[in-house]
């Protein structure tokens, strides 16, 4: 028996909203003072560290539910699968639903139900539940999904990452234009078909790094105090991530028995473009190895960053042929990567 990936779907908002729109904003410090440069230039050194362009905002009248739903009804439609044989639904966020101009977090039902009610899923024995394990939450729910399938437990697991961070981000922060809406889902299932998820790799590191990413106020001092937005560490998860990532990855490249010249691609979480690209570039240097061309496809200049549903949303494209020099070929040995909120990181390499 192998446990793979048997289909796959997303949904990308349509509200494309470009660094243009930025211009006229005002951006604070987080003490409340000016920035003392325009704001061209402000959107200009953002883009060339992040590399994003343009990020996707759901529609008013949409949650992470909803977009949550509309991925899973497309990975069901992938994998060619009665949605009443689904054993357990994994939903990973990390805000609930936050409905358009408010500021209240939403997770009672949790997605997954509310997911489930959807999907109209009749069958009891189909168990949903939520997982809050930052940007990693989505890979952390097919590690899950795989445990249940090696336990007996299930046979089919739907797996969705799904976010609507433009509702929890202070627009007086540079660090807003990071975040976007989306999401992705997959099927995992034991299968007698080769390949699938060949090892794994999590950590939980909390001592020091436990609030790198938070809950805050604003940065303009004259709004109220009691209401929050999630902000970040940027340089001390840069550092982090440089460190622990690629280690991580190298310790799951290794307990899945494939060398590094056998790795086809690697689906790393889309949170900045340099800091992926320094990432690899730690990887292969662990490996004493050139990094191989088009191995780290990449989303985050159109897409942003929208956490948990950044990589099941990559994987999504790019076995769609939709990402240029992208694609994917039975027997193609792949890894996921992320890092996040916690701080936690976790990867797995897989046979596709």
């Amino acid at each position: 028996m192998n446990i793979k990936i048997t289909g796959t779907g997303s949904y990308i908002p349509d509200t494309i909203e470009k660094n243009e729109a930025f211009y006229e904003h005002t951006f604070l410090n987080t003490d409340g003072s000016i920035i003392n440069y325009p704001n061209n230039v402000i959107i200009e050194k953002f883009q060339a560290i992040t590399g994003i362009a343009e990020r996707r905002y759901a529609k008013p009248h949409l949650n992470a539910s909803d977009l949550g739903f509309f991925a899973a009804e497309r990975a069901i439609e992938d994998a060619k699968i009665d949605p009443e044989t689904i054993d357990y639904i994994i939903v990973a966020h990390n805000f609930g639903d936050v409905k358009y101009n408010t500021v209240q977090s939403d997770m009672l039902p949790g997605l997954a139900v509310r997911i489930k009610h959807s999907l109209r899923i009749k069958n009891p024995k189909c168990v949903a539940y939520d997982i809050l394990f930052g940007c990693p939450g989505w890979i952390e729910g097919v590690i899950q999904a795989q445990a249940f399938i090696k336990a007996g437990m299930a046979k089919r697991c739907l797996v969705i990452g799904t976010e609507t961070l433009s509702r929890v981000v202070d627009k007086y922060d540079r660090d807003a234009m990071i975040f976007s809406d989306g999401a992705g889902a997959t099927i995992i299932e034991a299968t007698e078909d080769e390949g699938g998820i060949l090892a794994h790799e999590t950590a939980s590191y909390t001592y020091d790094e436990a609030y790198h990413l938070y809950f805050g106020n604003s940065n303009n001092q004259n709004l109220n105090k009691d209401t929050r937005y999630i902000k970040m560490d940027g340089r001390k998860i840069y550092e982090f991530a440089l460190i622990h990532v690629p280690q991580a990855i190298k310790t799951c490249i290794d307990n899945s028995g494939v060398a590094i010249k056998d790795i086809k691609k690697i689906f790393i979480h889309q949170a900045n473009e340099k800091m992926d690209e320094a990432i690899l570039k730690r990887l292969y240097r662990l490996y004493k190895t050139e990094i191989p061309e088009h191995i780290m496809p990449m989303s985050i200049q159109t897409l942003g960053n929208s956490s948990v549903a950044t990589v099941p949303t990559l994987l999504d494209l790019v076995r769609n042929n939709k990402l240029e020099n992208q694609s994917l070929n039975k027997g193609d040995v792949i890894i996921f990567a992320s890092v996040g909120a916690g701080m936690h990181i976790n990867a797995f390499a897989y046979k596709y």
